[in-house]
């Protein structure tokens, strides 16, 4: 890669971190999920700056071809993203239906008592 492409892919990884506070900032995006794709496009930057850094990794881990190593880990991170969110969305799931249960039981009393009070 020429030093132009470096340059730019570390400007796009500057942008996405200014981006991501931007949403934090903004109350779109929460943050611990703020901290983690930070931490992502953080991590990213040295490949930008030192490519030659995948090499002792991919031999460490046993891969021939260096982009694969970033491909392997792009896909344990997203498995493991997709996990954590299906996660968070059982939890979320779990809470709105103990919600709704509670809702309803308010209800019903509310119900009772305005009935109560005509008699």
């Amino acid at each position: 890669m020429s030093s132009q492409a470096h340059l730019l892919v570390a400007a796009v990884i500057v942008l996405t971190v200014i981006f991501i506070y931007r949403l934090v900032s903004q109350g779109v995006l929460k943050s611990k999920y703020a901290l983690l794709w930070s931490i992502v496009a953080l991590g990213l930057l040295p490949l930008a700056a030192v490519p030659d850094i995948l090499v002792p990794i991919s031999d460490m881990v046993g891969i021939e071809y260096e982009p694969a190593t970033i491909l392997f880990a792009a896909v344990a991170f997203l498995f493991a993203l997709a996990v954590n969110m299906s996660y968070e969305l059982s939890r979320l799931e779990r809470r709105t239906q103990d919600l709704a249960e509670e809702l309803a039981l308010l209800r019903t009393r509310l119900d009772l008592d305005e009935q109560e009070m005509r008699s």
